[in-house]
């Protein structure tokens, strides 16, 4: 027999178990799938227009009726002890077997595909199936997709002067039977919706060229586009923006980046990385890195003056000069409430150097040490 054991036919009842390891057990045992879901197993059994799957710790699956037969070509080609996905149609029948579907399955894999090809901007070569007055049917994975005739390029797109729906059907007709690099930018699996752009890769093909012109190490002047809490972009062309992380933007504390930067303003950045089309910019790099300048004024041991700026997890920061600052650790305080009681922010304190590492850019100052004679 193939189903799998009920509750009530275990040997050991839960009551005969301690509270704690049924508890235990209960929390380590995976839920048992649900309708709907896409589960993986290893073929146990073929019998006449039935394939049996083992889908441990769960039971005995089956694939039959007329889920057999809307997947009869591909089973045809299974043998016991391959390993295959199928879908979960009612978790368990009268019969005690999981009943599965290979068909959907399959349906849910490619769709879980086509919204990677989406989120990834992956590049395909699809041939024309057909052509109509709005643009082009396409095919990709047995499903049938639409490239409305403004994503084509600029190459391929239909140029009517007039605007006549039949000249332009003619002009998309040419393409029926080519071959069209395209991404995909709309995966619906509930509409059953697939939507191609020939325009987006042309577009990413562009970006990409102008990207490529930069290298590491290229100073421009660019144009503040947009401040956000995680940096400031820098338009460097038509077209083409870069990224200043907010830890690039300047060697001291940068707390708001819509306070130092406005749309607008134009400034000097340098090119740190160049990956995809992507570039990422720094105007910290641009300044003299105050770090190397403190390695020569200060030295473990040290007396300092230093004004706290920010509360964290470990501490507070406090700086004793412009973008350079040490941290003083919670532990000297017991608690993060007697820290904050003694050191108020924008207030200055004697502090000693415990840790300097001016090629770490890292500093360690103590509050307490500073206090003893």
């Amino acid at each position: 027999m193939f189903g799998f054991k009920k509750a009530s036919e275990t040997e050991t009842s839960p009551a005969s178990t301690p509270a704690g390891v049924m508890d235990k057990y209960l929390a380590e045992t995976p839920s048992s799938p649900k309708e709907g879901e896409v589960v993986e197993g290893v073929v146990s059994a073929i019998g006449r227009a039935r394939v049996y799957i083992d889908i441990a710790p769960f039971g005995t699956g089956l694939i039959y009726g007329r889920e057999y037969m809307n997947a009869r070509d591909i089973l045809r080609k299974v043998h016991a002890g391959d390993t295959i996905a199928s879908k979960v149609v009612m978790p368990e029948n009268e019969d005690g077997y999981i009943e599965l579907s290979l068909k959907e399955a399959r349906q849910a894999l490619i769709w879980a595909d086509a919204e990677s090809a989406v989120k990834n901007g992956t590049v395909l070569s699809l041939e024309v199936k057909e052509a109509n007055k709005g643009g082009l049917i396409i095919e990709w994975q047995g499903i049938q997709g639409f490239l409305p005739a403004s994503q084509l390029s600029a190459e391929n797109y239909p140029r009517v002067s007039d605007g006549d729906k039949d000249k332009i059907l003619t002009a998309l007709n040419e393409l029926v039977g080519k071959h069209l690099s395209v991404v995909m930018i709309t995966a619906d699996s509930k509409e059953h919706k697939l939507i191609f752009s020939e325009k987006g890769l042309q577009e990413k093909e562009e970006k990409e060229e102008k990207v490529n012109k930069y290298e590491i190490g290229n100073v421009i002047r660019g144009e503040v586009t947009g401040a956000v809490d995680f940096g400031v972009f820098v338009k460097l062309e038509p077209g083409l923006e870069g990224l200043v992380h907010i830890s690039e933007l300047d060697w001291g504390l940068v707390e708001d980046t819509k306070a130092m930067f406005k749309i607008g303003d134009e400034v000097d950045v340098k090119v740190i990385e160049v990956k995809d089309d992507k570039i990422s910019l720094s105007i910290k790099q641009l300044k003299e890195n105050p770090w190397v300048t403190a390695s020569k004024r200060y030295e473990k041991g040290q007396i300092v003056d230093g004004v706290v700026i920010k509360y964290n997890k470990h501490g507070a920061l406090a700086s004793i000069e412009e973008g350079v600052a040490g941290l003083v650790h919670v532990s000297e305080f017991e608690t993060e409430e007697k820290l904050k009681a003694e050191l108020s922010l924008g207030n200055v304190y004697k502090f000693k150097i415990s840790l300097f590492e001016p090629s770490e850019q890292k500093m360690t100052l103590s509050f307490k040490e500073a206090k003893v004679k």
